[in-house]
């Protein structure tokens, strides 16, 4: 009887040692996670968003890795909704977005306990694009209104040729969708509900909006100025059919005359800490806003 207690007492201490262990890695890959994924003293951050600040991102974090070799960035694209999707979520250290948070998306964060914080990392003009071929050199914000609600859908209409538009546009999980329907289709008007025509053909990236436009001679369509090649045609933008018209440029958004610019943005979720916030510093130095004039964005004035 005495050997078989003194044998059950040594399976359960046995038992009990490997149970303690077993919490020991646990606690250790925790700890591991908590300090971004990596086993060593290298730093994990999690950015992702905005098609349109993708290949911006991607350029800040290939030169910020020669800065901080111990900091690893890695960088995803997916829209501007999906950013700050990932942000409201708490998966993500940064969301990149092409247009301003939402106040849903700032309550759905605070339910979840995070409080956003935004910061303006560069600006963009939206460029209005057609094939080069297209004879038509400038539009007025209401005549693009008019083309993407569908009620222009001749190039005729507006002085080109007896042609019908293709319109173009990004998918709606894009920040730039929005602010193209808010400031161009909408013309700004908070209480304007105009819709984009039901035939305009949505295409998830701003490479597919510019490939087309160079093989389609009847398609319209826009895309930020980091995106725009010289096989493409640039139109100009005037606010009444009197003119002045105005091509997007760095100098024409700093001057505050091209009708059709905004910020970009990026957004933590409080206020953000350690290797975030000496990234985030970075981002707003001479040397990464050299970055962004190279890409065809809009540096930050200070």
């Amino acid at each position: 009887m005495g050997v078989e207690s003194t044998s059950v007492r040594s399976r359960t201490r046995c038992a009990l040692a490997v149970l303690w262990l077993a919490l020991l890695w646990v606690s250790g890959c925790r700890s591991a996670a908590d300090k971004g994924g990596q086993s060593g003293a290298g730093q994990s951050i999690q950015n992702k968003g905005s098609d349109t600040i993708v290949n911006l991102a991607l350029a800040w974090a290939e030169r910020y890795r020669d800065i901080e070799p111990d900091v690893s960035i890695a960088v995803t694209g997916g829209g501007s909704g999906t950013g700050i999707a990932a942000l409201v979520n708490g998966t993500v250290s940064i969301a990149n977005a092409s247009r301003s948070i939402k106040q849903q998306e700032i309550d759905d964060a605070r339910a979840n306990g995070i409080e956003p914080v935004e910061f303006v990392i560069a600006r963009d003009a939206i460029a209005v694009i057609v094939h080069p071929s297209n004879p038509i050199d400038q539009l007025t914000l209401q005549q693009i209104s008019d083309i993407y609600s569908g009620r222009v859908s001749n190039w005729q209409e507006v002085g080109g040729e007896d042609r019908p538009i293709v319109k173009l546009s990004r998918e709606t999980n894009s920040g730039t969708h929005v602010y193209f329907l808010e400031s161009v289709v909408r013309l700004g008007e908070k209480d304007n509900g105009t819709l984009f025509a039901t035939d305009t053909l949505l295409l998830p990236s701003s490479e597919g909006i510019g490939a087309e436009v160079r093989q389609n001679p009847n398609a319209i369509g826009y895309d930020g100025l980091g995106y725009v090649t010289h096989d493409m045609k640039t139109l100009a933008v005037g606010l009444t059919e009197a003119g002045p018209f105005w091509l997007p440029s760095i100098d024409t958004v700093n001057q505050g005359v091209y009708p059709v610019a905004r910020d970009l943005y990026m957004y933590t979720g409080g206020e953000p800490t350690g290797a975030v916030a000496v990234y985030l510093d970075w981002i707003r130095t001479g040397e990464a806003q050299a970055i962004v004039a190279e890409l065809g964005f809009v540096p930050i004035l200070e």
